[in-house]
């Protein structure tokens, strides 16, 4: 049962609240990453499978003289191994306490809420949960294009050996860097819906967060990559026109409540 919070409190009590929400996430992020070891191999399968496609696409191009049963990631220490595992369980924990964590972030902002606004707890965590998976998604489908042109530029004298936990980085932090790309209008609806902005701001501004929204994906996807680049911030631009569309539909539902009282 989560403890009622009261409207007003101190920063000590604030700094308390902050506590017990990293506790409860870290506990949740702990418990993900004990049941994501459990399937270690079934994990470690899933994130190699855009790598063996490409493959088994261009056997000569992307892994010449590469034996069918051969791995396609190599350790290149004692401890790769277990460190790609535990990366793995971390990245992997994050992911499956996301539900838990947007509800621990939601509690910790509610106070300083208004009671219209806090009905939206529930929208909230579930179309956060569900942008994230589409990133996500999105993400795990671009890892053969990216690897691809990376391959590709890197020369045909060049021999690719991937190490597993750089292998398993690169794919993790493509997963995360495109979830938290489509968490965008996600954060534009909470501005506009605590009028820090407004939608005809957003739309006057449109030019300006098209450019910072290329720049922002150059900055967060790990390949660096133009294809990586085009297919995290196209989505981005369109999510920001829907996050603008949805703030217009509150906005004009908010002047419907007003006349009406």
């Amino acid at each position: 049962m989560t403890a009622t919070v009261p409207d007003t409190m101190t920063l000590t009590e604030h700094l308390g609240e902050l506590r017990v929400r990293i506790i409860r996430s870290g506990l949740a992020v702990v418990i993900g990453a004990v049941a994501i070891i459990a399937f270690y191999g079934r994990v470690l399968d899933f994130l190699i499978q855009p790598y063996r496609d490409l493959c088994e696409s261009q056997p000569e191009a992307f892994c010449p003289g590469s034996d069918a049963d051969a791995p396609l990631v190599n350790a290149f220490s004692p401890t790769e191994g277990f460190s790609a595992r535990i990366r793995i369980g971390m990245y992997g924990g994050i992911i499956a306490a996301l539900p838990v964590i947007l509800w621990q972030i939601w509690r910790f902002v509610v106070p300083a809420l208004e009671a219209k606004e806090k009905k939206y707890a529930i929208p909230f965590v579930i179309s956060s949960v569900v942008l994230f998976g589409a990133g996500a998604s999105l993400a795990y489908l671009t890892v053969g294009r990216a690897l691809e042109f990376l391959i590709r530029w890197s020369d045909e004298s060049v021999n690719q050996v991937f190490g597993i936990e750089k292998y398993i980085s690169l794919v993790g932090l493509m997963i995360f860097a495109f979830g938290i790309g489509f968490l965008l209008p996600v954060l534009l609806v909470f501005l506009q819906l605590v009028n820090v902005v407004t939608p005809r701001i957003l739309i006057g501004a449109w030019r300006y967060a098209i450019v910072a929204i290329f720049c922002l994906a150059a900055v967060i996807t790990p390949s660096g990559d133009p294809v990586t680049l085009m297919m995290l911030a196209g989505p981005m631009i369109v999510l920001y026109f829907v996050a603008v569309l949805i703030g217009w539909v509150i906005e004009r539902s908010r002047r419907r409540s007003s006349a009406a009282a």
